[in-house]
Parts: structure tokens; C-alpha cells; sequence
């Protein structure tokens, strides 16, 4: 529902595959394809699914703004955009909800997994989410 009260989705929520939903300047995907059997996911199972990432990426040339959810994310973006010659901080800023990153191609902003583990201790508060995708619709505003 955060991305919904930030104005990205038309509607609030998605049932079914063909309920009317519509995204507007907004991508939602995953570093890591599958659900890995521990957490998080190893090494090997970032790589393995590194591909789709890559393919995905690369037909949104005008992305001026990722929201990465969780530090693998973080992480995973950050070396993408490496890969591609994009001129990203050194040293790399450390992971933290709320954190950004201003590299030569998009913004990245960090916000926490929303995952039960860090919603249901209130490590992520909606507070804290709408936050984060209030500061992405904003930045991408500025960013024009």
C-alpha cells in the first residue's frame, strides 16, 4: 500500500493477473528470483538469478531512482550499476534505512526488507516505508 499512497500503482492493492492494475514510474522486481531455502540468499543463488536482474535493467534506460529493499539489494545494485561503468561512491555508503546513494546514473535509496521479520518487530514501520517512496516520488521530481 506504500506505493500506492506515493502515487505509483493506480489502484491499492492486486488480486489477480489482469484486475486493472497499472504501474506508473515504477519497476518492482528482485535480485534473487527464487524464495531460498535459508536467509539469506548465498553467494551462488545471487549469481545464479544476476542475469534476469541485468536483462530487466537494461530496457529501462531512463530508471532515475531505484528503492532497494534490504542491504542484498543494496548491495546488488550497486555492483550492477558498477558493471555498466556507472561512477558509483567509494567507499560504498553503508546500508541503513533512509540511506542514499548519489552515483552518475540513478539515485539509490535503502529502505528496510518489508518482510515479516522487520514488520512484525517494527524494525519497518508504514511510517518508515511511506517515507521512503514518499523521498523516491520526490526525488524523481527533482531529478526530471
Amino acid at each position: 500500500r506504500a506505493l500506492h499512497r506515493a502515487g505509483y500503482p493506480n489502484q491499492p492493492r492486486s488480486t489477480h493477473r489482469g484486475d486493472g492494475l497499472r504501474l506508473t514510474d515504477c519497476w518492482v522486481t528482485a535480485a534473487v528470483r527464487c524464495a531460498p531455502p535459508g536467509n539469506p540468499p548465498t553467494t551462488g543463488e545471487r549469481n545464479a538469478c544476476r542475469h534476469w536482474l541485468d536483462e530487466e535493467f537494461d530496457r529501462l534506460p531512463l530508471v532515475r531512482v531505484v528503492v532497494c529493499l534490504g542491504g542484498l539489494a543494496w548491495t546488488v545494485m550497486h555492483r550492477l550499476l558498477a558493471d555498466r561503468g556507472v561512477v558509483v561512491p567509494r567507499p560504498r555508503p553503508r546500508f541503513a534505512h533512509g540511506a542514499h546513494a548519489l552515483t552518475s546514473g540513478p539515485m539509490l535509496l535503502a529502505s528496510y526488507h518489508p518482510s515479516q521479520q522487520n514488520t512484525f518487530t517494527g524494525r519497518l514501520t508504514e511510517g518508515m516505508f511511506d517515507a521512503v517512496f514518499a523521498a523516491a516520488r520526490h526525488s524523481i521530481g527533482e531529478l526530471g
